[in-house]
């Protein structure tokens, strides 16, 4: 059995950290003089991905501050690499801005609320991943014109919610804190007890809740199909969503389907053998590219299309291109040789719970290039939350679930013993945090005139979709 510190000197080991790093020193953001372009980094992106869906990667992240900041975990992980770290690491989500929160289904079939996107996990700093989420809560409230006294308050109470969440997980035993979760109803219930929506708000998000149980494959057919000659196929509907056999021609997507069939056993090898068991049994029907999200739009996605007994039992998966996460040059590489397996061994070790078909495998592309992918189901109860029509109170309750999702996260991976010694009761880092995130909102404002600039000038293209 391999020798573990104590509580007291895992807890020394955190106050400790405080020597060498103040709370306080995470406060404020300027910007060094050799601080990269920021345009430069989107380009420097740009290489590795679809040339023809570029241009609405930069659309996307052209709307407004709040877009621009969802596309722009590169620029911000060179930023945070030059500020000051405890030297406590955890498992980071490496893009934990709040859009990357969300309801999902469990397989269980509970609704959770958990983070749900791990395209840059790494070993890395905690204190990361609660800076990106703090800048991001205060982007999104200036989004939604929240006065500055407003937007300090959710920023103070999301931070104390980490660090108060924490201290809660320090207290507890290992297996308690892999049992945490956040139950979508109960959250409802806090909603409902402590009046934070009313009327109509409050049963359109009773609605959009059941909704998102019924948001599956099923669903997805529905909205994603057609029948061709008596066989189901995607639409297509391009530049977002296109039928393999578009993007080829028959004759090639003939040899490709069978290509596919043979890449599809690596992926079955990454699933657990109940799981392939279950996958076993259904038939592979279609393949679509199809765009998604802000910051991953112009790297690989596929839909695929699976049969079960019927056609009435699909099943919808959705295969997204893993490349280097944008931590890799500040925190080292993964000890993963896929950067697909990267992402899956990151989200089960940060959520609560994980679809069941979540895997990974080497897929040869059209092009004849090998990339890594992972791969899960394209809807599951899946829900985002409509950031763009909170208010102060929602805001601040919902910046308050994230800091508990994120300690919990974190408190999984890392020393949350010795994490919970260095925030200490007081409100220092809160503050700090606070301070940080007013001031990178700016700088995330000066980058996206930037961009706005250049796609002005002609540098960039780019696209409504």
């Amino acid at each position: 059995m391999a020798d573990h510190d104590s509580v007291k000197q895992r807890e020394a080991k955190g106050k400790a950290a405080r020597a060498d790093t103040p709370r306080s020193s995470h406060a404020g953001w300027r910007a060094p003089q050799d601080r990269e372009d920021p345009i430069a980094v989107l380009e420097s992106q740009a290489q590795s991905r679809v040339p023809e869906l570029v241009p609405i990667r930069y659309g996307r992240m052209l709307v407004s501050p709040f877009t621009f900041y969802r596309g722009a975990a590169a620029i911000m992980s060179a930023d945070l690499a030059g500020t000051p770290t405890s030297g406590l690491t955890v498992q980071l989500c490496g893009d934990a801005h709040l859009s990357n929160f969300g309801i999902f289904a469990s397989p269980e079939r509970e609704l959770l609320f958990d983070i749900n996107d791990f395209d840059e996990t790494l070993p890395g700093p905690w204190e990361s991943d609660v800076k990106r989420l703090a800048a991001s809560l205060c982007v999104a409230g200036r989004d939604r014109e929240l006065s500055t006294q407003e937007i300090a308050d959710v920023l103070a109470w999301t931070v104390q919610a980490y660090r108060q969440s924490m201290r809660g997980f320090a207290q507890m035993p290992n297996l308690a804190v892999w049992y945490a979760k956040l139950n979508a109803q109960d959250i409802m219930n806090v909603v409902r007890e402590q009046q934070l929506v009313h009327g109509k708000r409050l049963q359109k998000m009773e609605r959009r809740l059941g909704k998102a149980r019924s948001k599956d494959s099923t669903r997805a057919v529905l909205k994603l199909t057609e029948a061709v000659d008596g066989r189901l196929r995607f639409v297509s509907e391009p530049p977002l969503i296109v039928p393999m056999e578009e993007l080829l021609g028959e004759a090639e997507h003939g040899e490709l389907r069978e290509r596919l069939e043979g890449m599809l056993e690596d992926y079955r090898d990454s699933l657990s053998v109940d799981h392939r068991v279950l996958l076993s049994d259904y038939s592979f029907e279609s393949i679509a590219r199809k765009v998604v999200g802000v910051g991953s739009v112009g790297t690989r996605a596929w839909v695929m299309l699976f049969v079960g007994r019927d056609e009435k039992d699909p099943l919808v998966l959705q295969a997204k291109e893993a490349q280097s996460s944008v931590l890799e040059p500040y925190v080292g590489a993964s000890e993963y040789a896929n950067h697909g397996q990267r992402v899956v061994e990151g989200q089960r070790l940060m959520q609560a719970a994980s679809d069941i078909f979540l895997g990974w495998l080497p897929a040869v592309g059209i092009d004849g290039v090998t990339r890594d992918f992972y791969v899960r189901q394209l809807w599951d109860g899946k829900l985002s939350v409509e950031i763009e029509t909170m208010g102060h109170a929602l805001l601040r309750a919902y910046g308050a679930l994230c800091g508990w999702t994120l300690a919990r996260a974190h408190a999984r991976t890392g020393d949350r013993i010795a994490i919970a010694a260095y925030l200490g009761a007081g409100g220092v880092f809160d503050q700090a945090i606070v301070e940080f995130a007013q001031a990178y909102a700016d700088q995330n404002e000066r980058d996206h005139r930037a961009l706005v600039e250049a796609v002005k000038s002609g540098r960039l293209q780019a696209e409504s979709a």
